[in-house]
């Protein structure tokens, strides 16, 4: 876990809160199904009965989930309890955000994670900030791994949960806290009047967090063929190795 820096502020920009940075969840079941089709009929058919799902969970609190055997879906905001009642946000402070995930389905799966942060202005999402002063710390030695083979940037992170969860197990977090770095208070301007104006007022930071999942059984070719990642299976079935 990384070491946090006490750091005191004179002033507090009117910086918003990415309220709107809804959950994702994306269905891979359907690209697993077709790739199983190809070992037997039956098994094919044993895989079409059972039911995969997923949930994201802040804090342990459930935000979205989805089960892909009765296609029922539940959509939620992430960061939506961030702040106390009255509470203004301060840049600098790490507030809670622990992300986790439960099977919610009947058989056992291996998950993984997108999170994907951004910047917004008022005309919609803004490039001049950089997506690292968004820290959302990741914990270590918690089961889960960062795929650094992708398109990995400061914007977009993918982990991958090294552990088969059973139905009703969750993950450990991923995640402990997200804070915004102190310096984007520090940017102000003086107008002709003379007064100071801070340059990023009325930004908003978001977080995304895109969840699936895909069963554990041939589990090499189900995660080659649904996230397109070689990964190598241990000899019990249960834990993965990103290659």
């Amino acid at each position: 876990m990384k070491k946090r820096k006490k750091n005191s502020f004179p002033v507090k920009p009117a910086l918003l809160l990415g309220a709107a940075a809804l959950l994702l969840l994306s269905s891979t079941v359907g690209s697993t199904r077709a790739a199983l089709t190809y070992y037997s009929d039956n098994y094919a058919a044993q895989i079409e009965m059972s039911s995969i799902g997923v949930a994201l969970l802040e804090n342990k609190a459930e935000v979205s989930g989805q089960n892909y055997g009765d296609n029922a879906t539940t959509t939620g905001t992430l960061l939506k309890n961030m702040l106390s009642d009255g509470e203004k946000f301060t840049p600098g402070k790490p507030y809670d955000e622990a992300l986790s995930v439960r099977n919610t389905g009947d058989i056992d799966t291996f998950v993984r994670v997108i999170i994907t942060k951004s910047w917004q202005d008022a005309k919609g999402k803004d490039t001049t900030l950089a997506p690292s002063l968004i820290d959302f710390n990741i914990l270590e030695n918690t089961g889960w791994v960062v795929d650094d083979s992708t398109d990995y940037s400061d914007e977009r992170i993918v982990l991958y949960y090294t552990q088969a969860l059973a139905p009703g197990e969750e993950t450990e977090a991923l995640s402990d806290t997200i804070r915004i770095e102190p310096e984007i208070a520090q940017s102000v301007t003086v107008g002709e009047d003379g007064k100071y104006e801070y340059v990023y007022n009325g930004y908003s930071f978001h977080l995304e967090a895109e969840v699936d999942a895909v069963q554990m059984h041939n589990a090499e070719d189900a995660i080659k063929s649904a996230w397109g990642v070689d990964v190598t299976v241990s000899d019990d079935g249960r834990a993965i190795t990103l290659n």
